[in-house]
């Protein structure tokens, strides 16, 4: 098949599955119908390890979708179709320049759209197809636009089509194979302006050879000053961790008890406090080793101060680890708390890479390419895993457990609140969730939720 057929092929599935529904399963089917036919589409060369993986999270995001349909498992979706067609055209370029080009071929949309020469076959086309794209394709395409824009225009001219029974939203069915063109356009014939291509390789992870040249950064001081200067940053700067980490500790061991909402309140500000750290820490090393220093053969002792601030900064997370593992001990899970943990665990690992870009003399670029993915990992994980089921099959375990809060703000923990009701013979409770089930149950097929579908009534 050619361009034009996948996008006259996935613009029709988008409308068969969208066309008076609500988004729910029918966006799982797309994504997957999106995967396996970018799969079929990609040439040999470019199917790659990372290719085939991202086949396998877009179909995974999908199905998560199709089971959640919450906006974790959309955004997963999303990324991965949107990564899976990156790399599909171009193995070599960096993840980090897929935002701009997604921007730039959005904005470009109508005038990529109207060069038909650049994406529609010029003579090899059958007469058939000819006859077909001019006579039919065309027309409706005109007439509906301009039936939608006469109708708003016009109630006298609405009304005279008011009386044919035609069980059709013409405005709707307009709608969606506009939005069904503008993805399906998008995601096949995406270019890569040549701006951004020439940008790939600042991107590079890896020193070139012309910037190993030992040479101070800026005209004002010479390198012997910069390089002095950075050691008597980093060496007040670990004196000030240190000193740091001794209040922040006893401050979070050894006070004096406080009420829940004190604790809660203290705990989020300190936990922002070290993330902040974390970020400034990994940004003043990325200015010092930015070019010259991972080369000079001098910079000993600032490579070594570099590091031990890397591993205070590292205990200055254990530390906080600890107290949000002591606050769930005490006051039980919720999303807040698993999301502390989620940023504690992504704040670690960029000091992980933080190291390995000293130690192996990488550019500043390593870390961004490198934690992309690790941040689409996390969305990926995010909306693949029942958190809510799982806090609430924790929770249940307390004595103080609030049936209320897991009603209310809980997403996806009614089979366990289900149990919890047998267990209690809370009639009132079951009675409440299973007409929330019921509610979720009622909407068409392709609209549904399947998480709902699995829960026995």
């Amino acid at each position: 098949m050619k361009t034009h057929h996948y996008i006259l092929l996935t613009t029709a599935f988008f409308i068969i599955l969208f066309y008076d529904e609500n988004v729910g399963l029918n966006l799982g089917i797309l994504g997957i119908i999106y995967s396996v036919l970018t799969w079929h589409k990609t040439p040999e060369r470019n199917k790659t390890k990372v290719f085939y993986t991202l086949v396998l999270t877009s179909v995974l995001s999908s199905v998560a979708f199709a089971w959640y349909g919450d906006f974790p498992s959309f955004l997963a979706v999303v990324s991965s179709l949107l990564l899976l067609s990156y790399r599909s055209k171009n193995k070599r370029m960096k993840t980090l320049l897929l935002i701009p080009v997604f921007v730039v071929n959005c904005f470009t949309f109508f005038c990529r759209f109207f060069s038909f020469d650049q994406w529609l076959p010029k003579r090899n086309i059958s007469r058939l197809w000819q006859k077909l794209f001019a006579f039919i394709l065309i027309p409706i395409i005109l007439i509906a636009i301009f039936f939608g824009i006469y109708s708003v225009g016009s109630d006298h001219f609405a009304n005279l089509f008011t009386n044919i029974e035609l069980d059709v939203n013409f405005w709707q069915l307009f709608c969606i194979t506009i939005l069904g063109t503008f993805i399906a356009f998008n995601y096949w014939t995406y270019t890569v302006e040549k701006l951004i291509y020439k940008q790939n390789h600042v991107l590079d992870n890896t020193f070139h050879e012309k910037d190993k040249t030992v040479k101070s950064s800026y005209s004002f001081l010479d390198l012997d000053a910069e390089r002095m200067s950075g050691v008597i940053s980093f060496f007040s700067l670990n004196v000030l961790l240190i000193f740091f980490i001794i209040t922040y500790n006893y401050e979070q061991f050894y006070e004096v008890a406080k009420t829940p909402s004190q604790l809660s309140e203290e705990t989020h500000e300190r936990v922002n406090a070290v993330i902040m750290s974390i970020i400034m820490a990994i940004l003043v090393i990325m200015f010092y080793f930015k070019s010259s220093f991972n080369f000079d053969p001098k910079a000993g002792l600032l490579k070594t101060l570099a590091k031990i601030w890397i591993l205070l900064n590292t205990v200055l997370i254990i530390s906080a680890m600890i107290k949000n593992s002591e606050y769930i001990i005490n006051y039980g899970f919720t999303y807040k708390r698993l999301g502390v943990y989620g940023f504690l665990i992504l704040a670690l690992i960029g000091l992980i890479m933080t190291f390995i870009k000293i130690q192996g003399k990488k550019r500043n670029a390593f870390l961004f390419n490198t934690m992309t993915w690790y941040f689409y990992g996390t969305i990926l994980a995010c909306s693949y895993i029942n958190w809510g089921g799982f806090i609430t099959s924790q929770n249940m375990k307390r004595n103080d457990f609030v049936v209320n809060y897991h009603v209310k703000s809980i997403n996806f923990s009614d089979k366990k609140l289900l149990e919890y009701a047998e267990e209690k013979n809370d009639k009132n409770l079951k009675k409440q969730i299973i007409s929330k089930v019921e509610k979720e149950k009622s909407p068409t097929f392709l609209s549904k939720i399947l998480y709902y579908e699995t829960l026995k009534e």
